[in-house]
């Protein structure tokens, strides 16, 4: 009968344990030394030795022939736990048996001593699934066991594991296997099976397990079908996957915003057999490399889940800025999310190329981020377009005005480099246009050929002028001392008088006048009104009212009537009437 490779190569000792020394080097220690704890809690992802490591453990401690750490599998005690013919060492899914029920039978069961071994050993697997009161039931055999019994227990969800129970655990944490380390396994396992693997083909296949062996082995048994070789291409076609060549080029497109090319390279990989979530899925590691590449150049090599060369990287990064590599990311992650629920999952695969292509049709802030970083590199490489009369488009609704029509003007028309923008050249997106139908039309613009009136100085002679002073109290704010500034902008404080060059200040107080008469202050005031008014100008500050201005000229009085009258009857005064 045949049997599966994962179940077929699980390792027998800890030294066949891949990618997990610093678990297999420290249990191995414990029992050379017999000193076992007397519960273990091994946590980690799927496919990474955590219950091998535990079936192992339980024959190294019942092993009658140990040989540093590690079982003999040659012992009748090896033998019976490997075939399962002795009772004392039990393998139990939490999932199935996580009622507090169950939970009890142990508990009373467990406190027997083993039959044909040294401890009885309990292997508890996905215990995360246990109940609540299944978990308490439990506590207490943890807390005080029988010196003959051992717990190992098994998880892929730590974070559901009460801490009561972590507490009395001694726990292993299982890290994902590094690809080159699959790779050299299923090498092995592939000569020792008489696979034709390619190397190429186990990097392929360490890169898809995801840092699970299991899976991994799982892949192979999958791809072997008798085919005469199972290389990359095999590899591909069986599981349905586009490769990477494939997918780098769905990515220039995307890249180029070939909307139409990239619709047509994801139809034929459909009809080929492909699955658009596995499309999405690859576009996405490569967006993610892409993204890691230009963020973190040093450091992000290490992080990268690899694939691609040198080459077909640094091409796609220089087209592809950050902004746009993760509006790209986003949305392969949020559509690939939504395949498990789509009714059509061709249409929305076809949704999210569209949308990556094009990031003017992604409405969301990452949309919105990769439109300006383009605008911006635009702009920076001195870009414009020449659009015709005819060729004007009006502005789509829900978009920024400039930002719609650089990039229609852009898109749809040859662009002519001018170099950088000069001084009193019109943006493009200054240019004139219809006016909107809810928009006034816009005024002509209106050029005056004479000068702009000069500001005019105060008064050198007279009574003094004043009503320069609050705004030229206003414009101080950053060239004296902040704390003067609410004294010399209040009229009802301070008021500055100019007269024959000099800058007098009458204040309110003489706390005021203690405030604004320091020589720092002065200083500053003086600098001030010299470079508004030139000359070198003093400043006094003096506590009272400022003196009234001189008395306007008496209007010429008005000529009266009666004195008219007055005068023509004084005429008659030498007439005698006879």
């Amino acid at each position: 009968m045949y049997q599966a490779l994962y179940r077929k190569w699980r390792p027998k000792t800890f030294d066949d344990v891949v990618g997990q020394e610093h678990i297999t080097e420290t249990l191995k220690r414990q029992v050379a030394a017999d000193r076992l704890s007397h519960a273990y809690l091994f946590t980690g992802t799927r496919g990474t030795g955590k219950t091998t490591c535990a079936k192992i453990l339980a024959r190294a401690v019942n092993c009658e022939n140990p040989r540093d750490g590690s079982p003999c599998n040659a012992c009748p005690a090896c033998l019976g736990i490997e075939n399962g013919s002795i009772l004392d060492v039990l393998e139990l899914d939490a999932a199935s048996n996580n009622g507090v029920d169950q939970v009890r039978a142990l508990r009373d069961e467990a406190v027997y001593t083993p039959a044909a071994v040294r401890k009885r050993v309990y292997i508890v697997d996905e215990v995360h699934m246990l109940s609540t009161p299944a978990f308490n039931a439990l506590l207490k055999i943890l807390e005080e066991p029988p010196p003959h019994l051992l717990f190992i227990l098994a998880t892929t969800e730590l974070h559901k594991v009460p801490a009561t129970i972590k507490s009395r655990c001694q726990q292993f944490s299982f890290k994902r296997i590094l690809p080159m380390q699959i790779a050299q396994r299923l090498e092995y396992v592939a000569e020792q099976e008489r696979i034709p693997l390619t190397r190429e083909g186990a990097a392929l296949l360490a890169r898809l397990a995801d840092g699970g062996l299991r899976d991994a082995l799982s892949l192979l048994d999958q791809c072997v079908g008798g085919k005469a070789a199972v290389d990359e291409q095999a590899i591909l076609d069986t599981l349905g996957l586009a490769g990477n060549v494939e997918t780098a080029a769905l990515m220039e497109q995307l890249a180029a915003r070939d909307t139409a090319g990239a619709l047509n390279t994801l139809a034929r990989l459909y009809g080929n057999g492909k699955d658009v979530g596995s499309v999405l899925g690859e576009l996405s590691s490569l967006a993610r490399d892409l993204l890691l590449r230009k963020t973190a150049p040093q450091g992000g090599g290490a992080l990268m889940a690899g694939g691609y060369d040198e080459a077909t990287l640094r091409r796609l990064g220089e087209r592809l800025s950050a902004p746009r590599l993760l509006q790209m990311l986003t949305q392969l992650q949020t559509a690939g999310a939504g395949l498990a629920r789509s009714s059509n999952r061709r249409t929305d695969a076809e949704l999210c190329i569209i949308r990556l292509s094009d990031e003017g049709l992604d409405e969301s802030f990452a949309g919105l981020s990769a439109r300006i970083a383009r605008l911006e590199e635009r702009l920076a490489q001195g870009v414009t377009a020449a659009v015709p009369e005819s060729g004007r488009n009006p502005v789509r609704p829900g978009r920024l005005d400039g930002a719609s029509r650089v990039e229609d003007a852009v898109k749809k028309q040859p662009a002519e480099v001018v170099g950088p923008h000069k001084e009193g050249d019109s943006p493009p997106w200054e240019e004139e246009r219809p006016p909107l139908p809810d928009e006034p039309p816009e005024e002509p613009e209106r050029v005056f050929d004479e000068p702009k009136p000069e500001r005019p100085k105060p008064a050198e002679q007279g009574g003094g002028d004043s009503a320069f002073w609050p705004s030229f109290a206003a414009g101080l704010r950053g060239k004296v001392p902040p704390t003067v500034i609410p004294y010399l902008n209040n009229p009802a404080k301070v008021a500055g008088v100019w007269k024959n060059g000099k800058l007098t200040l009458w204040v309110d107080s003489e706390f005021t006048r203690s405030m604004l008469n320091k020589p720092a202050v002065l200083e500053k005031l003086a600098q001030a009104a010299a470079a508004s008014f030139g000359g070198q100008p003093q400043v006094s500050v003096i506590t009272g009212a400022p003196p009234p201005a001189e008395a306007a000229a008496p209007k010429a009085a008005e000529k009266d009537p009666l004195d008219d009258l007055l005068s023509f009857g004084g005429q008659f005064d030498n007439i005698t009437i006879q």
